[in-house]
């Protein structure tokens, strides 16, 4: 799939109905999902959305297709950028870091942080993630009637394991500030970045008030850690070292480079909101629909668990453990692809790019949604049933490569992608080997936020496993 200058631009690309005025808009704010999957049905795999009146109205150019997915992201990746309103609002919220940051920037950035998500480096912190997974079995079992919401509860799972990764012995005064102050920032975001017109953030609305509230706890409990960690860091310790023990703000506080410097006290911070943002949300929501599809599918689960008893006995699973349990990683690709994380993901065309018979011209809005390429049903027959034999090595490999991208891809594909997995895999296996899950709640509304959203509970029906009946082999 090639590109060019946009002098040709093939057919016109199809246009989704809307209502006249606003087009689309109210299907967007109502189910963005559901409209980009009706687009797709409708239309194919590059769709012109319209939402909002004349003079603020918003037109989304929806790519669909795998190749295309691949040449917004990795082939003609310069071609599209993080400039939209969305983007900047996150930006302006969390800051400008690796998710948020461009151009020099990120390539800087990028440089510095590389070397601390080795295989090797990451590896290391999954006694961490064992730890808060071990705490969350032992109070599951006060559970009020023997029922957890696991999207609640994988958020708290989440969240603990990524303040300990990142702040060590400040877990305890950070993981709370997080935990309340995240909400209603993330919220303020979806506000702003989904609408039109916005008025300026100083502006002392109640709205405005609460966010700025919000953010001045978090940079706050954020800045004094920071100050620590940068009085403590040893000048020998670079962005290349291969200590396991440290926690990686000390790390982040100590890389350096002769051509990149170091990382200034605000430059820490924006690192730091970026990855409890993005480390956090997105494997949470993993965790959460991985345990709820298993619960309401009890051959797969009990597949999983006789897997789990067979390769850790009673022995707390390691990162050398991910290559032995191969369908336990399989059923959380499956959960990847029908709840990624990143249902939705845009850029800005700087550049008109030929996609397939279209043209897609300079400035437009583009849209990718994973949620929709992963149910392409050229690609995913009988997309919207669970069945991890999706992910054998076999028929992973006659797919094409961005059929399945809930990491991203190209340049920019997710720097902690092996750390997600590791602490899922972990995570999941522990929790398989002690608890049974029966559905509770058999369908999850969900929603696009600045990560998919749980728009209702998720509970499940929880029974603990004895010793014999965890372990024992054909469980």
């Amino acid at each position: 799939m090639g590109t060019n200058s946009g002098v040709d631009t093939g057919t016109e690309v199809p246009a989704l109905a809307g209502v006249p005025v606003l087009g689309s808009l109210f299907d967007l704010k109502s189910d963005s999902l559901g409209t980009y999957l009706r687009a797709q049905h409708r239309h194919g795999d590059l769709v012109r959305i319209t939402a909002g009146p004349p003079g603020m109205r918003a037109e989304l150019y929806c790519v669909f297709s795998p190749a295309g997915a691949q040449q917004v992201l990795a082939t003609d990746a310069a071609r599209f950028r993080k400039d939209n309103h969305f983007y900047q609002e996150v930006r302006n919220s969390f800051g400008n870091g690796l998710l948020t940051s461009q151009d020099e920037d990120y390539l800087r950035q990028r440089r510095l942080v590389q070397p601390l998500f080795t295989r090797r480096r990451v590896d290391g912190y999954a006694e961490a993630v064992a730890a808060e997974t071990d705490a969350v079995i032992t109070a599951w079992e006060q559970a009020p009637d023997g029922v957890v919401d696991v999207s609640d509860e994988m958020m708290h799972l989440a969240l603990r394991a990524v303040a300990r990764i990142l702040f060590g012995t400040d877990v305890e005064a950070t993981a709370d500030v997080v935990a309340e102050c995240f909400p209603v920032i993330t919220d303020y975001v979806l506000r702003r970045g989904y609408s039109p017109a916005n008025i300026p953030r100083h502006w002392p609305t109640p709205g405005n008030r609460r966010a700025a509230t919000a953010m001045d706890e978090l940079y706050g409990v954020c800045d004094r850690i920071i100050a620590r960690r940068r009085r403590t860091s040893g000048a020998g310790t670079g962005a290349g070292a291969e200590s396991p023990g440290e926690d990686l703000l000390s790390l982040l506080a100590a890389a350096r480079s002769a051509d990149d410097g170091e990382f200034d006290a605000s430059e820490l911070r924006d690192q730091v909101l970026i990855f409890l943002l993005a480390g956090h949300e997105t494997t949470a929501t993993s965790l959460c629909f991985a345990l709820h599809l298993l619960a309401r599918h009890r051959e797969q689960q009990d597949r999983a668990r006789e897997e789990i008893s067979r390769v850790l006995g009673d022995r707390t699973p390691g990162a050398a453990d991910l290559d032995r349990l191969p369908y336990l990683t399989q059923v959380l690709k499956e959960a990847m692809r029908l709840y990624p994380a990143a249902p939705v993901i845009g850029r800005k065309a700087v550049a008109a790019t030929r996609i397939g018979e279209h043209t897609v011209p300079a400035g437009a809005d583009v849209i990718l949604a994973p949620w929709v390429t992963h149910r392409h049903p050229a690609y995913w027959p009988d997309p919207d049933r669970f069945d991890p034999e999706r992910f054998t090595p076999e028929a992973e490999a006659g797919r094409p490569r961005y059929a399945w991208f809930p990491f991203g891809g190209g340049p920019r594909a997710c720097i902690g992608q092996h750390f997600s997995m590791l602490e899922s895999v972990i995570a999941l296996a522990m929790i398989l080997r002690a608890y049974d899950f029966e559905a509770v709640d058999t369908e999850i509304p969900v929603g696009a936020g600045i990560t998919l959203r749980t728009n209702g509970p998720a509970r499940c029906r929880i029974r603990r496993l004895d010793g014999w009946a965890a372990l024992r082999p054909g469980y």
